[in-house]
């Protein structure tokens, strides 16, 4: 067998052929194109570390949150923007700070709902190579290189997940924190589906070909609560947090001024 040797320096053409992997950021190509130099790797994992630091201080006082996922492709006219919107009222109206990626669509919806009412609203950005700018309704914004620091600062910090009606990123984060629920990770916190139309197809395979063919239980399809009521949704998520952490479910962080923290 012959010996591995790690791709040396070239050009960006020749590891898109060797990996099979395209990004348009060369940073990202050359993250996910294998093994690199050992320095390379090195000063790859410092900047890493860099961006998980960097969101855990900005994040750190955002109080009790609730994550809001959903796409970012529907405009003001659409009836789930109407939605998200309403949710993020309601969210903010019980003391969450709404947490959302911070993009346009269903995110923007979600931020500018707890505006509405003066909630707080904090917007979790990821660069694109095609820009996604951050929306209006955002106290604070933090924006990250890597999907994966973004989505674990999305659920760091969130006692509920509302989940509307989105593309392959929603699926990746509905699905990526409800493995952790059913793995342990994190506790049991409420993940709630709004859309039962949209969501039906979805359902249906878990519950008709997953469950049938044993690779989840049926308990696992019960982590989702899936309603288009406001109303329902929220009487949910306060009984399921008050169930699982008391009425007293959140305690605010002070900031440090040895460590020169800001609220």
């Amino acid at each position: 067998m012959a010996d591995f040797n790690p791709i040396p320096e070239r050009s960006v053409e020749s590891a898109e052929r060797r990996w099979g992997k395209v990004s348009a950021s060369r940073e990202e190509l050359e993250f996910l194109a294998g093994p690199r130099s050992r320095w390379d790797e090195l000063k790859r994992l410092f900047r890493i570390s860099a961006e998980v630091l960097r969101g855990l201080r900005q994040l750190h006082f955002v109080g009790p949150c609730a994550t809001v996922f959903g796409s970012a492709r529907f405009g003001e006219e659409n009836e789930y923007y109407a939605l998200a919107r309403e949710m993020g009222r309601r969210l903010a109206d019980v003391g969450f700070t709404v947490m959302t990626g911070g993009g346009p669509g269903v995110m923007e919806a979600a931020n500018r709902g707890a505006k509405d009412v003066d909630g707080r609203s904090i917007g979790c950005n990821i660069e694109l190579p095609m820009e996604q700018e951050p929306n209006p309704y955002v106290d604070r914004f933090v924006e990250f290189r890597y999907f994966f620091v973004r989505k674990m600062m999305l659920v760091k910090y969130s006692y509920a997940f509302v989940v509307m009606p989105g593309g392959f990123g929603t699926m990746d984060e509905i699905f990526e924190t409800l493995t952790l629920i059913q793995t342990g990770k994190i506790q049991t916190f409420p993940v709630v589906l709004m859309g039962a139309t949209y969501w039906e197809p979805l359902l249906a395979f878990m519950r008709h070909r997953l469950v049938t063919e044993g690779t989840i239980s049926p308990a696992d399809v019960e982590l989702l609560f899936v309603t288009d009521s406001p109303d329902e949704a929220m009487i949910h998520i306060t009984d399921e947090i008050t169930k699982h952490f008391g009425a007293r479910w959140a305690v605010r962080k002070r900031p440090s001024r040895l460590l020169l923290e800001k609220s």
